[in-house]
């Protein structure tokens, strides 16, 4: 039950986080274009940001990279609830 809110909250965490990014890096709804508008998904995905992929990904897909990061912690929650759940 516990394993269900947190990934829950973690989830609506990060399209709420995917929501503000695209917002501010399209202007959509109006809102004026802001480059730190992904800060959010950078805090949601923080291990996995810190690993420098400059060196591996191009320049052009650093942002998919710390946009799918937080993917990588939801999956290792999911996980850990599953294998508590068995």
């Amino acid at each position: 039950m516990v394993c269900r809110i947190i990934l829950g909250v973690l989830s609506l965490a990060y399209v709420f986080a995917l929501g503000i990014f695209g917002a501010g890096t399209f202007g959509w709804f109006g809102v004026e274009q802001d480059p730190l508008s992904g800060a959010y998904l950078i805090l949601l995905g923080m291990p996995w940001v810190l690993i420098p992929f400059d060196r591996i990904v191009a320049d052009g897909l650093l942002s998919l990279v710390a946009t799918l990061a937080p993917l990588i912690n939801l999956a290792i929650l999911w996980s850990i609830c599953w294998w508590l759940r068995r």
